[in-house]
């Protein structure tokens, strides 16, 4: 069984963190630690498999210069093997400075390399390649300056004419126009799912709602989206509440513990590398399901994004509830 998953980040960054004591613009600082790390949504994803046990991962996307070569030399020392694209420039910088004194957390984002016409042809070529010795692509995160917003179509199209199913985690226009694509799967979170959900009969949006008919009116909404895009697969993140996913047709509710979150950055990406992990293995979908939530929770209560220990994993694979709707 070919159980091989390729993770896709265009926009590839080396995620760095300054913790200090103090921080205090217009002055000189000093930073007391550093931590840099191969960073970007899709390579996340590849960690957390890594760290459930999934060797066989391939992580690709644009890389550029000096923080490029970075990039893929960090990846490759936490054992995830890379193929990504060489283009002029030079990768992005995601800067997160952690004032330990204020409890404050700010960022700096760097714009990252210009992709032209050219590359884009050469990334279309290059999935083509990757993709017939895989099982699964998934392509996570914000595209680079210069993409077309059809390359994520594009590439979507590529992978299936291969035989292989695409996971899609993006959101603004880059979602959109990927959904155009028909991946086998999206997980968009509340906020990326609004825009499809149309208001209910009282005149409020079917979004977000906290009691139970309210969430069974938000599934509707999601049924009505997998059928009007054909779209199989579509799990909505809830945060604390949990997860709501449209299964082929069928609506599961996914609730998860209490937890004493200490960073939920990264649960996103985690939650779709557990998905991943029992997909590829052909587990019945609520094990998918129950495998990708204790993912996103366990991730939760680590400080680094995209980080996941197996015996948080499995502790809370225990806790997880998935119970599917029928009206």
């Amino acid at each position: 069984m070919n159980t091989g998953i390729i993770t896709v980040t265009l926009n590839a960054a080396i995620d760095k963190t300054y913790y200090m004591n103090h921080f205090e613009s217009g002055s000189v600082m000093r930073v007391d630690r550093v931590h840099a790390i191969a960073g970007g949504k899709g390579l996340n994803v590849a960690r957390v498999l890594q760290q459930l046990g999934h060797k066989d991962v391939t992580a690709t996307g644009f890389k550029a210069g000096y923080n490029g070569q970075f990039i893929a030399k960090a990846a490759e020392d936490e054992g995830i093997h890379t193929e990504f694209v060489d283009i002029k420039g030079e990768s992005r910088v995601c800067l997160s400075i952690v004032d330990e004194e204020n409890h404050s957390f700010t960022e700096v984002l760097e714009p990252g390399p210009l992709v032209t016409i050219d590359d884009e042809a050469r990334m279309k070529e290059h999935m083509k390649e990757l993709a017939q010795r895989a099982s699964l692509v998934i392509i996570s995160g914000s595209m680079p300056k210069g993409c077309r917003l059809e390359l994520y179509k594009e590439l979507i199209e590529i992978c299936t004419l291969q035989g292989v199913d695409v996971f899609l985690d993006a959101s603004g226009n880059g979602l959109v126009e990927g959904m155009r694509g028909k991946p086998a799967l999206i997980k968009p979170n509340e906020d990326e799912i609004k825009p499809w959900l149309k208001p209910d009969g009282n005149g409020k949006d079917a979004f977000g709602m906290e009691n139970g008919i309210s969430l069974r009116s938000y599934g509707r909404a999601i049924q009505n989206i997998a059928k009007d895009t054909g779209i199989p697969r579509i799990i909505v993140s809830l945060g604390a509440k949990g997860a709501l996913a449209c299964m082929d047709g069928v609506l599961y509710r996914i609730r998860i513990p209490e937890l004493k979150a200490v960073n939920p950055v990264g649960s996103g990406d985690s939650f779709v590398a557990g998905f991943a992990y029992a997909h590829v293995r052909q587990m019945p979908v609520e094990q998918c399901l129950r495998y990708a939530a204790a993912a996103g929770s366990a991730n939760a209560l680590k400080p680094t994004a995209g980080c996941v220990e197996p015996e948080d994993h499995m502790r809370l694979m225990e806790q997880i509830e998935v119970e599917k709707w029928i009206d």
